[in-house]
């Protein structure tokens, strides 16, 4: 029978998403002040350690980029390009340098749905051989409007409460793991994802 004080002694278990992102944040701190001070090793290091974060980030809110003017790898390469060039301006302002890196992600994914809506594609077969399941212009169309809209309608919240949105609803992470990424603890993610909820609700209640 487990006994209070050793149910104490046991170490807490953490998501592997969460050590990953707590490592990752440890690792970027030891690198930004070398690399602002103008260590292109440092810098190198530092993008090497971002790339995988940024475009699983990229991947999994862009989802399918057939309408798009750009890939995710387009994006991507635009983030640390962005990420490279403002890393001898980067100073810490209480939240870690991961959220920093976030902070520019979520720029250029909106820059590219910004784009998107302006000039949208819809590639097509020039000689479909069978029949195909998959999405065609109408659907395309469709799914672009409903982006639009959403991305519309998320403009009446901060933009640190539409950061807490993306990472909890869409990337799914948990409240720990979001903290982690923005600097804060796991208790004001929760506050700030309600806040917004509320918010949101507000606007789609029909006016009587």
């Amino acid at each position: 029978m487990t006994t209070e004080h050793n149910a104490a002694a046991q170490p807490e278990k953490r998501s592997p998403a969460l050590s990953e992102s707590r490592r990752v944040s440890a690792e970027l701190e030891q690198l930004i002040g070398p690399a602002a001070a103008g260590d292109r090793q440092a810098v190198t290091e530092i993008i090497r350690v971002v790339h995988p974060l940024v475009r699983r980030y990229c991947a999994l809110r862009l989802g399918n980029t057939a309408y798009l003017q750009v890939t995710v790898d387009d994006v991507v390469q635009e983030i640390l390009l962005a990420t490279t060039n403002a890393i001898p301006r980067y100073r810490d302002q209480g939240k870690s340098f991961l959220a920093f890196v976030y902070g520019i992600a979520g720029n250029k994914v909106a820059d590219a749905f910004r784009r998107s809506r302006q000039h949208p594609t819809y590639p097509m077969a020039d000689v479909p051989d069978c029949v195909s399941g998959a999405a065609g212009p109408e659907e395309w169309a469709l799914a672009s409007e409903r982006r639009a809209a959403t991305q519309e309608l998320m403009k009446v919240l901060a933009p640190s409460h539409r950061r807490v949105l993306l990472m909890r609803i869409v990337l799914g992470w948990s409240a720990a793991q979001t903290a982690e990424a923005i600097g804060t603890s796991p208790g004001v993610v929760r506050v700030i994802q309600h806040r917004a909820l509320n918010k949101l609700r507000a606007e789609l209640k029909p006016v009587a």
